[in-house]
């Protein structure tokens, strides 16, 4: 009984998010949604970043789980200054600007994302073909989440002169303009992430 109590332990050890392996995995992708935040070109309120492209690249390449623990500390460190947002930013204000709905969002992503690849659909992902095509179905549930609650964030944070924005200009201003430029790079991260998968450690 006491041996299998200590393999449970160690198989514990082995697969907890803050594992060795897992945390060194976990510390690069976050490094990984650093670096394509700052590939931008701005653009109104919302720079074009591959930042959305990397944060999906994250969660459908490590899985649900180590990908919130990357997320968490990428958002972490920009919130304590370090200049890990679009244009070189860090620092709370960007986090509770008008903005920081769409980053808080990425948490929102990861947890969707987690219970729909591991609690509903995984068993279905068992080949690359398989894995591709629910990733897509997946990540396009997940940003509709990240368009939501950026999108009212934006509408309760955004106070100009004539008052808080509504819904109109908020979808004008957050959504339309890149929801096409999402789509793509939402496609292209389940195309990556569906190769690199195999060569992570599960």
């Amino acid at each position: 009984m006491s041996d299998k109590s200590n393999d449970n332990k160690a198989y514990n050890r082995k697969h907890s998010v803050f594992g060795t392996y897992n945390m060194v995995l976990e510390a690069v992708c976050a490094a990984l949604i650093a670096i394509c935040s700052w590939i931008s070109i701005p653009f109104g309120q919302i720079p074009f970043t591959l930042q959305t492209m990397a944060v999906f690249m994250v969660l459908m390449t490590i899985g649900g789980k180590r990908g919130i623990v990357s997320i968490v500390c990428y958002l972490l460190l920009g919130a304590v200054g370090v200049p890990v947002f679009a244009g070189f930013k860090g620092g709370f204000a960007v986090l509770a600007g008008p903005t920081g709905g769409f980053l808080a969002g990425f948490i929102s992503v990861a947890l969707v994302y987690w219970l729909l690849s591991e609690k509903v659909f995984g068993k279905l992902m068992t080949s690359y073909g398989r894995r591709l095509v629910f990733n897509i179905v997946i990540a396009l549930i997940c940003e509709v989440v990240m368009y939501a609650v950026g999108v009212i964030w934006f509408m309760k944070v955004y106070t100009p002169e004539t008052g808080r924005a509504g819904l109109t200009l908020a979808l004008t201003v957050c959504c339309f303009p890149y929801v096409i430029p999402d789509l793509v790079k939402l496609v292209l991260a389940s195309v990556i992430s569906s190769k690199a998968y195999s060569l992570v450690k599960r």
